[in-house]
């Protein structure tokens, strides 16, 4: 059975447009997928904690010295990364917020780099230690950013998912919702087709 793992990082939950676009993208999944899982964690309705000293701390410290807020610390971490490790496939629904991706995901980004867990360090370099798996990411931005030396979400985005040893990576865009109705209608119209076409890719390589 296959699970699908759905992060949603909207400040608005399921009424952000990359919300609603990865919710589009799951149902047409689902249908494709009946005995599928779906798990959906949704960053903007429970977000998880931003790093601290604390977790520093406690990533840091030996499992066998660690106190019980250290151990309740590595405990949420490693739930996150096992729904991580578990899924077939992810799916990150991201809006731009200020030329970058919303603080929640990179607080969920930061519970899943440990060292040691997710990556290790070589004398060629990091090197991730997840399985890689379908990662589709729907980025929704109100203004046009995809390709030019003004989109540093999407770099980032890859960097650090790459770092963890996720490499196989899709974006959706919805790019323009800010710049009127009609714009916004038909840059979700587009990214529905090509969720389309993505759900199909998937049912057919399975």
């Amino acid at each position: 059975m296959a699970t699908l793992l759905q992060i949603n990082s909207s400040l608005f939950s399921d009424h952000g447009n990359s919300s609603a676009l990865a919710n589009d993208f799951v149902a047409q999944w689902q249908r494709s997928h009946p005995h599928g899982e779906v798990i959906i964690r949704d960053l903007g309705a429970n977000p998880v904690p931003h790093l601290s000293q604390a977790h520093v701390g406690a990533f840091f410290t030996a499992a066998a010295d660690r106190n019980d807020a250290q151990r309740a610390i590595i405990a949420e971490s490693d739930a996150l990364i096992e729904e991580v490790r578990s899924a077939d496939i992810i799916v990150l629904a991201v809006p731009m917020y200020n030329f970058g991706p919303p603080s929640q995901l990179k607080s969920w980004f930061d519970q899943l780099a440990r060292a040691g867990v997710t990556f290790r360090y070589t004398e060629n370099g990091p090197v991730g230690l997840l399985d890689d798996k379908p990662v589709i990411i729907f980025a929704a931005r109100g203004g046009l950013y995809a390709g030019t030396e003004n989109d540093h979400q999407a770099p980032f985005l890859k960097q650090f998912l790459g770092f963890i040893g996720l490499t196989d990576i899709t974006f959706v865009y919805a790019e323009g919702v800010n710049m009127g109705e009609d714009a916004k209608a038909s840059a979700l119209d587009r990214a529905k087709v090509r969720s389309a076409e993505l759900v199909n890719a998937l049912k057919n390589a399975a």
